[in-house]
């Protein structure tokens, strides 16, 4: 095996313990009785976006550069929809159980 194959193979592990940690993590969060420390990560990713289309060069048209600009920011975002859907199924399996748990009160 070549050194390269084995550098990309150590960069596709890296990245998918990364990103299963940091799922891990948004379904912690999100299960919180607070909203709020749900929502840190996909405020993180948000930022990180905005970061990426600030650090872009100027392409020449206008066009070319609002493509470029709106392709960043659609593909900068893909981890913030992950995230955010993570979130609300969690939230949506709280409100859930919270719901049962009123109306077994009112039934007593």
């Amino acid at each position: 095996m070549h050194i390269a194959s084995r550098t990309v193979i150590m960069a596709l592990v890296f990245l998918l313990v990364f990103g299963a940690g940091g799922i891990c993590l948004q379904i912690f969060l999100s299960r919180r009785e607070s909203r709020w420390p749900g929502l840190v990560l996909p405020l993180l990713t948000v930022l990180y976006a905005l970061l990426l289309v600030l650090n872009l060069r100027d392409t020449g048209s206008v066009s070319q550069n609002v493509l470029t600009v709106a392709v960043t920011l659609l593909v900068g975002n893909i981890p913030t929809l992950v995230l955010l859907a993570v979130y609300w199924a969690a939230r949506e399996k709280r409100r859930v159980k919270s719901q049962i748990d009123i109306m077994k009160i009112d039934e007593l």
